[in-house]
């Protein structure tokens, strides 16, 4: 189950653009868990990063 973790040390600036229902959708679950949008959006790239099957080279 993926959890909402608070902290994070070091962080460097990168722009995106992202589309505006998932903004809404992710400010949404950073508003019910009192978190920044910024936070959720590092989790869920984590998570996304941790659960994105390897390609395997043949």
């Amino acid at each position: 189950m993926f959890k909402l973790k608070k902290e994070y040390i070091e962080y460097e600036n990168k722009s995106l653009r992202l589309p505006k229902d998932l903004i809404e959708k992710v400010q949404a679950l950073a508003d019910e868990n009192q978190m920044s949008f910024n936070k959720v959006v590092i989790q869920c790239i984590e998570y996304a990063l941790e659960n994105t099957e390897k390609k395997e080279n043949n």
